[in-house]
C-alpha cells in the first residue's frame, strides 16, 4: 500500500544539519576518564538527581530527574560523580569549532546541540551531504572522544527528527522525496515545537501523527492553529521557515581555578598556591587547544576580604612561562604584609582557538614555537605519569615538611624544572 506524500521535492535543495551530543555529559566524563569508558555513570551527584545518564546506566533502567539515593539503592554498580559545567563548556566550545571548520553558518542552539546550514558545500568539498555528515562525526570522536548524532534535511525541523532517529552515533538523511516515510509513524508529540497541550488539540482533530499534521491543507492549519504552528507545518512539508542563527552565544568564554588552604601570612607560601592555580588553569586550556588574553587573580584573605587584578596578555598564551612573571608583578603590588590569606584564584578569559591564531614576528613567534613545543612535552609526560611529575620552582615552597611524592607508582622523584 502506497503512502500519498503531503510535499513533492527532490533531493536536497537546502540542506540542514542537526547535531545532538549523545549523554553529552556522562560522555565528557568518559571521554577525559578512559577508566569510565564503557561503565554506567550518571552526573548530578552534588544536585542530589540525575541531571545525565551514560548509555551504559540508562540499559540499566536509571531515568534523567531520578534521585541519587534511588539510583544508589536500586542500581549498586553505577558511578555518581559531580558536575562540571566547566569541563562541558569546554568540550562545548571546541565542538562548535569543529562545526565552523566545516561551515561559517553554525547556531548553538544548547550546550550539547547545534544547528549548521550546510546548503552548496557538496561542490568545494568533493563530498555528498551524508560524506559531511559522517566527517563531522569523525573528527568530533576523534578530537573530542564523543559521540554525535546528525541528521539533514531540508529544514530545521526535519533536521531535528532525522536526529533522533539513530540514537546514539547515529546520521540519517531525510531528502524530500522521503518525508513521508520519517513522519507517517512519528507521534504529533515529538514534533519539535509541539507541546503536550498543542498535542491533545491535534489529537481532538483527529491528528496523531507528523503525516497527519502535515498533510492537513493550508487552510486548515491557519483556522485552527496560530502562526508558529503554521511555521512548524510548514517545515514539516520541506519549506525552511527558520534561518540558521550564526551568532555566537558566548555561553563559555573563561577558565578558573581556585583553591582553598589553611591561614598563612607566609607570603612565598600564597604565591606558590596562586602559581598552582595558574598551573592548573593553563594545562586545562591547553588541553582544549585554547589561549587566554587575558588573566585575572585574586587572594582572599581570612576575613573574606578579596585582593586581585585584572592582566592583559601581549599575545595570547597558556603558558605559564609567558604570564608567571607578569603575575609576580600584579601580586606583589596588591599582596599585604602581616595578613592571614586563606585562598587564590586565577581565571582566565577572552579564549581563542590556538589553531586559529598566528603570532606574527613582532609577538616572538620564533620564541612561542619553542615554548609550545615545551609544553608539548610536558603535557605529554603529565598524561603519561601524572601531573606531579614535573612542576615549576615556584611550587616548592608547598612542599616544605613534606616529602617529595611520587607520580603514579614511579620509581623516580617530582623533577622540578625552573621556567620562570
Amino acid at each position: 500500500m502506497s503512502i500519498e506524500r503531503p510535499i513533492s521535492i527532490q533531493g536536497l535543495p537546502k540542506a540542514i544539519l542537526h547535531l545532538d551530543a549523545d549523554a553529552f555529559f556522562a560522555s565528557c566524563e568518559q571521554a577525559v576518564n578512559p577508566e569510565l569508558r564503557g561503565k554506567p555513570i550518571v552526573v548530578g551527584k552534588e544536585r542530589g538527581i540525575v541531571t545525565a545518564a551514560s548509555y551504559e546506566a540508562k540499559a540499566l533502567g536509571v531515568q534523567r530527574g531520578m534521585l541519587i539515593g534511588e539510583v544508589r539503592r536500586k542500581f549498586p554498580d553505577v558511578i555518581v560523580l559531580n558536575s562540571d559545567y566547566e569541563k562541558y563548556s569546554l568540550f562545548s566550545l571546541r565542538m562548535f569549532e569543529i562545526l565552523r571548520s566545516f561551515s561559517p553558518i553554525v547556531e548553538e542552539y544548547s550546550i550539547d546541540e547545534a544547528f549548521v546550514d550546510i546548503t552548496g558545500l557538496r561542490r568545494p568539498m568533493h563530498a555528498s551531504y551524508e560524506e559531511i555528515g559522517l566527517r563531522i562525526k569523525e573528527r568530533i570522536k576523534r578530537e573530542l572522544g564523543i559521540t554525535v548524532s546528525v541528521g539533514i534535511s531540508l529544514t530545521k525541523v526535519l533536521a531535528k527528527i532525522a536526529s533522533k532517529h539513530k540514537k546514539p552515533d547515529g546520521l540519517t538523511v531525510i531528502p524530500g522525496r522521503e518525508i513521508h516515510l520519517y513522519l507517517k509513524d512519528l507521534p504529533i508529540s515529538e514534533v519539535w515545537g509541539i507541546g503536550p497541550n498543542t498535542a491533545s488539540f491535534c489529537e481532538k482533530l483527529g491528528i496523531k501523527t507528523a503525516l497527519d499534521y502535515a498533510k492537513k491543507p493550508e487552510e486548515f492549519i491557519k483556522k485552527h492553529f496560530s502562526k508558529p504552528f503554521y511555521e512548524i507545518w510548514l517545515e514539516l512539508r520541506g519549506t525552511s521557515v527558520y534561518p540558521v542563527n550564526p551568532e555566537p552565544k558566548n555561553t563559555y568564554k573563561s577558565i578558573s581555578k581556585a583553591l582553598t588552604f589553611p591561614p598563612t601570612e607566609d607570603k612565598n607560601l600564597v604565591f606558590a598556591h596562586l602559581s598552582l592555580n595558574l598551573e592548573k588553569a593553563c594545562f586545562k586550556a591547553r588541553k582544549f587547544g585554547f589561549l587566554a588574553k587575558k588573566v585575572i587573580f585574586f587572594l582572599r584573605k581570612q576575613d573574606f576580604h578579596t585582593l586581585g587584578m585584572e592582566i592583559k596578555l601581549s599575545s595570547p598564551s597558556a603558558y605559564p612561562v609567558d604570564i608567571l612573571p607578569l603575575l609576580r608583578e600584579a601580586f606583589e603590588e596588591v599582596f599585604e604584609e602581616g595578613a592571614l590569606y586563606r585562598q587564590t584564584g586565577v581565571i582566565l578569559l577572552d579564549l581563542i582557538s590556538k589553531s586559529g591564531f598566528q603570532p606574527s614576528i613582532f609577538d616572538g613567534s620564533t620564541k612561542a614555537e619553542k615554548i609550545s613545543k615545551l609544553y608539548e612535552v610536558i603535557d605529554d609526560l603529565a598524561r603519561r605519569y601524572g601531573r606531579s611529575t614535573i612542576f615549576p620552582a615556584s611550587l616548592f615552597p608547598l612542599l616544605k615538611g613534606n616529602p617529595l611524592k611520587r607520580g603514579r607508582g614511579l620509581k623516580i622523584p617530582l623533577l622540578p624544572i625552573k621556567l620562570y
